[in-house]
């Protein structure tokens, strides 16, 4: 059953991206960023079992930032992935802050949610710690690639090459630094080892199923079907 809604949150996410990028352009992967890293940083509290392996929830979503950013550098430029980085760092940053904020009000006598945003929240500084050290590596790895990749093979017919290399080396990188950040002493060590194999797979399969889907992007900009920025 799990399985079935991984690829039901797969397909969604996907559907969600190409909306965003079709009905807004560029500002519409600027939008999507913060929501794909606020959406991942609730859901990786939050463990399950796919494939026979204990994994964390989010890892889909904040794989479609790396979606989001590739658009950018591909049709767009470095620049404009870049700055969509930035703004995911701010929205993490605020998130955590304001959320944490909220928990230092005393709850009334007839309040229900306190302890259960405590769950939640409560890691959110550590977890906030580790996203925002693996995403800023990972992404800043994942633009330089790809801008590598583009300027040696720019033909069109080469984006599954920069995309793929460019995403997955950098989904190593952020999967490593996250899990020892944000888990390291929360879970058993070969629990941790499993989370950061999982995390690193299941990234890795939403890198490689994102491929089509820069491609479209790529032809719908070509042929003058994204709205421009005014």
């Amino acid at each position: 059953m799990n399985e079935l809604l991984w690829l039901a949150m797969l397909l969604l996410n996907f559907a969600a991206i190409m909306l965003c990028y079709r009905l807004w352009g560029k500002t519409g992967l600027y939008l999507w960023v913060p929501i794909s890293v606020i959406i991942a940083n609730i859901q990786v509290t939050k463990t399950v079992n796919l494939f026979g392996f204990e994994a964390t929830l989010g890892n889909i979503v904040y794989a479609t930032s790396f979606l989001a950013t590739d658009i950018l550098n591909e049709n767009y430029g470095r620049r404009s992935a870049a700055k969509a980085v930035g703004i995911g760092f701010f929205a993490l940053i605020v998130m955590t802050v304001l959320m944490n904020l909220s928990l230092l009000f005393a709850p009334s006598a007839s309040d229900f949610v306190q302890e259960s945003m405590e769950t939640i929240f409560g890691l959110m500084p550590r977890i906030a710690l580790g996203s925002l050290t693996a995403y800023g590596l990972s992404q800043f790895h994942d633009i330089w690639a790809y801008t590598m990749w583009k300027k040696r093979r720019p033909e069109a017919r080469y984006i599954w090459i920069r995309n793929n290399l460019s995403t997955m080396v950098s989904q190593l990188l952020d999967s490593i630094v996250f899990t020892m950040i944000a888990f390291y002493g929360v879970f058993p060590t070969g629990v941790l080892v499993q989370i950061a194999a999982t995390t690193y797979l299941l990234k890795w399969l939403v890198a490689a199923a994102d491929t089509p889907f820069i491609y479209l992007a790529r032809r719908w900009f070509e042929q003058g079907r994204i709205p421009e920025d005014r």
